[in-house]
């Protein structure tokens, strides 16, 4: 039953993202910079590992643009469908990515180099729908949750106050992100 719960809270918070005009959109997306910027997470990350967001998605690539700006190291994952892992690696220039299935942009790994788990100081996790204690509804593929399995350091996840939810359904696997940026600022999500 838990399966088909997070699957109506998906079609959920997906109507909700696309029912935002991109005025509203542009706005959330720009205090959820500012918050974000502000964060001593932020500022004391030297290497952050980020997607490179799609139409619907809260925009990273002036999040990226920024910490390029603060000469901070930006890896971006590469997923393997086979076997449902991903692994980061480091963008200077968005043109060393590639688009792959589904329209997403990865990093062409002939281009660019791996950073390790253990080097991401930053973590910013994408998620649909969040709770109070940071647990997360994602896109489902479950790469983050097996990423975040073993991950030590610092993560984050940036959402609008729409997004959040008291509680969600949660299963074993399910790991808390730490902080959550909204436009209205700060939350403390999970523990690990």
């Amino acid at each position: 039953m838990m399966d088909n719960d997070k699957k109506a809270f998906r079609e959920y918070a997906l109507g909700l993202l696309k029912a935002m005009s991109p005025e509203e959109k542009s706005e959330i997306e720009k205090k959820i910079r500012e918050n974000l910027f502000r964060t001593k997470q932020w500022r004391r990350a030297k290497t952050i590992g980020i997607t490179v967001s799609q139409a619907i998605e809260w925009d990273t690539k002036a999040i990226i643009e920024a910490a390029w700006e603060c000469n901070k190291v930006v890896c971006v994952p590469k997923c393997y469908a086979t076997d449902k892992r991903m692994d980061f690696y480091q963008i200077d220039d968005f043109d060393q990515l590639e688009v792959v299935y589904f329209n997403l942009l990865e990093p062409n790994i002939d281009q660019t180099e791996q950073v390790l788990k253990t080097d991401i100081d930053l973590l910013i996790v994408p998620g649909l729908l969040f709770d109070l204690k940071g647990y997360r509804i994602g896109f489902g593929g479950g790469y983050y949750d097996r990423f975040l399995s073993d991950f030590n350091q610092e993560t984050l996840s940036l959402l609008s106050t729409k997004q959040l939810k008291d509680e969600l359904p949660t299963e074993r696997y399910d790991l808390p992100v730490q902080h959550m940026i909204t436009e209205n600022g700060s939350l403390i999500g999970g523990e690990r």
